[in-house]
């Protein structure tokens, strides 16, 4: 599944050709996707596009009167493309702009989502309960360590929990704990301040450092313009059990935490 650098990464990627420009057309050519898009996706055409921005996972194309929420689900992806380009099997939905740019959205598994968020409506209940993103000020130790009193859950479902904070999908969840030197199967509660804070530093370095890297490739994620993320090539301990540890040489451990394979060095991470 795209995760929050993949997402930014396909943000950043469409923005330039979105943002100041009017939809001439919008077309659903296959409306069944998790849930039904959204009848109001069709009131994009004649809008222009504000701004597109990112809430955790999530992508709006703001306009005037409301905003596209996009979901990429497990295989989505969007890209820019030219009109005239022959339309793949699984391009569900397609925004063409007056300028002749097209952006097409394409999932073969079809669990993405197009709703719709009305510009003086409440928040949409997909983003209302979200926690801060973890790049923000909002997100530190204080935050955190606060979040953990008291938590019997592993430390590494603490900061999965979208509540907590947004956007630290497994692979970055993984990572983090292996920077900060925190065993991913730790109570939350036993989590000391000392280690709020190596650990909220070390999942803001590993998310910018992915995003500046176009995300991460692992199966179907590619960016706005058909090209794949390439931090992959960084993993440390992700994806790499039993192979040795990059630091101290020793086997990395795995271990499913939560229905998710999870990966540490047990001599590096206490």
């Amino acid at each position: 599944m795209p995760e929050l650098p993949e997402v930014e990464t396909t943000r950043r990627g469409i923005e330039p050709y979105l943002v100041g420009q009017r939809i001439a057309s919008v077309k659903v050519h296959n409306s069944r996707l998790r849930w039904p898009v959204a009848s109001e996706i069709h009131s994009l055409r004649g809008a222009t596009v504000h701004s597109v921005r990112r809430r955790a996972k999530y992508l709006l194309l703001d306009t005037a009167t409301g905003s596209a929420l996009v979901h990429l689900g497990m295989s989505g992806s969007l890209r820019i493309v030219s009109p005239a380009d022959e339309r793949r099997k699984h391009d569900h939905v397609e925004l063409i702009t007056d300028s002749g740019t097209g952006l097409r959205y394409h999932d073969p598994r079809r669990f993405g989502c197009w709703l719709w968020q009305g510009k003086d409506e409440p928040t949409h209940p997909l983003l209302a309960s979200l926690g801060p993103e973890p790049l923000s000020d909002e997100f530190d130790a204080t935050l955190l360590h606060a979040a953990s009193r008291k938590r019997l859950v592993p430390i590494k479902v603490l900061i999965m929990n979208a509540s907590v904070v947004v956007g630290v999908g497994n692979i970055y969840a993984s990572e983090s704990l292996y920077m900060a030197g925190i065993r991913p199967g730790r109570a939350a509660r036993r989590m000391t301040r000392a280690e709020s804070e190596r650990l909220v530093e070390a999942i803001k370095t590993i998310l910018a450092r992915s995003i500046e890297q176009g995300g991460t490739t692992l199966r179907d994620f590619v960016g706005s313009d058909g090209s794949p993320g390439y931090f992959a090539q960084q993993l440390l301990v992700y994806g790499r059990g039993g192979e040795p540890c990059k630091q101290c040489g020793h086997p990395i451990s795995q271990r499913v935490i939560a229905q998710r394979s999870t990966f540490w060095c047990s001599r590096c991470q206490v």
